[in-house]
């Protein structure tokens, strides 16, 4: 701040130096407005930046630090709770054929207690049970023949059949069953350990399983190319990726799937590298529906913004920018809308909003 000498100094040099000495101060104070407002934008975005987790905007689940409390996008229902009018019930269906018939005999009248062990039966009365049968391991011996050629004396030996190949071995439907629950239901290793023997006795190690699954991913060479392919020649597909660890690093699993068929792959790149190599989107030519993440736009396809996103997307304007139609259902009408276009239009729109 100036001494009040220092002005009165300037003002007996006269009217000039005093228009001088304002316009000084008034292009400082300009400066200053468009630094504070540069400024003020900066803290904008910055703040924006942290408040957006996976529940309001399309970063993935792996970069929130503290996970957001879960807000449901749907909106409250005028339906009752419970199963619909209309909706097909789902429930046991009688058999005519059974596996096994039990009779439950009558020995004695409920009304006089006189025997009826003698009596014939008028008539039966039926149930039907749907249960598993006797859990239990079938063990097969496998003989093979040795025979021994009487003219050559060469000895031959009968080949086994696939999946026999040491002395006391698991065959092929329980190391199916450990593939299945290892690799759809999720299960570690030493949990599906744990149920094979708690359900059959059997309790295979980490090693046996590895192998069954090394086996299994071998078989479904051809199937995997087959399914790439199917996706590839399809008028929609949906494509994401998401972070896994694998031998405690970060790797990304690459999903291409359509209504009936779904392809997996992990990576440990994220964009168009990865998408190159498992070599479906380069060979795709319908629309490509997906986060929205810059290396897909380098694929020649359409393009569609999936619709998870542009809720996430409106769940932001409504919390950081208050403004409430983004949660409204013109705001979610509007996100819909978007993702009827292509990512760029999709983006624009937003954008606009």
């Amino acid at each position: 701040m100036m001494e009040r000498e220092a002005i009165l100094a300037i003002y007996e040099q006269g009217p000039e130096a005093v228009v001088e000495l304002v316009q000084t101060l008034y292009a400082q104070l300009e400066a200053q407005h468009k630094q504070l407002l540069a400024l003020g934008e900066r803290v904008k975005v910055l703040e924006e930046r942290l408040a957006k987790n996976s529940r309001n905007s399309s970063k993935p689940p792996s970069s929130d630090q503290i996970p957001p409390k879960p807000k449901s996008l749907r909106h409250k229902s005028d339906r009752k709770p419970g199963g619909q009018k209309g909706h097909p019930g789902k429930t046991l269906l009688w058999v005519e054929q059974p596996d096994e018939v039990v009779t439950h005999k009558v020995h004695r009248c409920n009304g006089c207690a006189t025997s009826l062990t003698g009596v014939e039966a008028s008539d039966w009365e039926r149930r039907q049970a749907t249960d598993l049968p006797e859990l239990r391991l079938e063990i097969v011996e496998h003989h093979a023949e040795c025979k021994q050629c009487p003219g050559c004396g060469h000895r031959t030996t009968a080949a086994y059949p696939p999946g026999v190949d040491t002395p006391v071995g698991y065959g092929p439907r329980i190391k199916s069953l450990g593939v299945y629950l290892m690799q759809y239901q999720l299960l570690p290793y030493w949990r599906t350990s744990e149920v094979l023997s708690d359900l059959f006795g059997a309790s295979p190690s980490v090693g046996t399983l590895y192998t069954a699954v090394e086996e299994c991913f071998g078989m479904l060479s051809d199937t995997e190319q087959t399914i790439k392919e199917l996706v590839q020649q399809a008028s929609i597909g949906h494509f994401d990726e998401t972070g896994v660890d694998i031998s405690g690093k970060k790797w990304w699993l690459h999903v291409a799937c359509t209504e009936t068929l779904t392809h997996y792959a992990v990576h440990p790149k994220r964009g168009s590298e990865a998408g190159k190599q498992i070599g479906i989107l380069p060979e795709f030519g319908g629309v490509a529906v997906h986060d929205g993440l810059y290396g897909y736009r380098e694929y020649e396809c359409e393009h569609a913004l999936c619709n998870a996103h542009h809720l996430r997307e409106l769940t932001c304007i409504e919390e950081q920018h208050r403004q409430g139609w983004g949660g409204r259902d013109e705001g979610i009408a509007a996100g819909y809308e978007a993702g009827s276009g292509s990512c760029d239009r999709g983006r624009a729109e937003l954008s606009g909003a």
